[in-house]
């Protein structure tokens, strides 16, 4: 039976809050997170290449990450236990919103994805213990092109939720908005 997805913009158009259909009865519930033809007919013509999981632990910051061309990726994010502050910047050259973020609480019970596309830098914070993040990649995970922006740049002005406990000194040394190599 396949389920209807909604596709919806956030306050910056190219990201989307993607919310699938799911059917719950006393065994607990059913949800058909992706489908090519569910997600056509709703509009999204996107091809995923990569799954990729994470556990993270209350705290954990994961980003900003992106990469650049030619394996610049675009990430359908979903939280599949747990519950994540998950956060899109756009980088994309001329654009109204450049240096603009947008975030959404994901949660483990929740059937919302966020879909953060080629050009935007993308992170999360674990809100709780035992997180568990899914997310499927338009490229391969590619080294040469892995870039990051700093979390917490003055420019930018995410406000997360809560203060980041666990940081990578790769994303602790993330540049600035001022300073980071994005091609977009």
């Amino acid at each position: 039976m396949p389920m209807k997805v909604a596709i919806q913009p956030t306050e910056l158009e190219a990201v989307l809050e993607v919310r699938t259909g799911r059917v719950a009865d006393d065994r607990g519930f059913f949800a058909e997170t992706h489908s090519v033809e569910m997600w056509r007919q709703a509009g999204f013509e996107e091809t995923f290449v990569q799954d990729n999981l994470s556990k993270s632990c209350r705290g954990t910051l994961r980003g900003m990450h992106f990469q650049i061309a030619p394996r610049a990726m675009g990430k359908l994010v979903r939280c599949i236990q747990g519950s994540i502050f998950d956060v899109a910047v756009d980088l994309r050259d001329g654009s109204p919103t450049y240096g603009c973020w947008v975030g959404r609480t994901l949660t483990g019970d929740g059937d919302v994805s966020l879909w953060v596309p080629v050009g935007f830098a993308h992170g999360f914070l674990a809100l709780e213990d035992e997180t568990l993040v899914h997310y499927k990649c338009t490229d391969m995970h590619a080294p040469e092109t892995e870039r990051a922006l700093h979390y917490a740049d003055p420019d930018v002005g995410i406000e997360w939720p809560i203060e980041p406990s666990i940081v990578t000194q790769k994303d602790a040394d993330a540049p600035s908005l001022g300073d980071v190599e994005a091609r977009f």
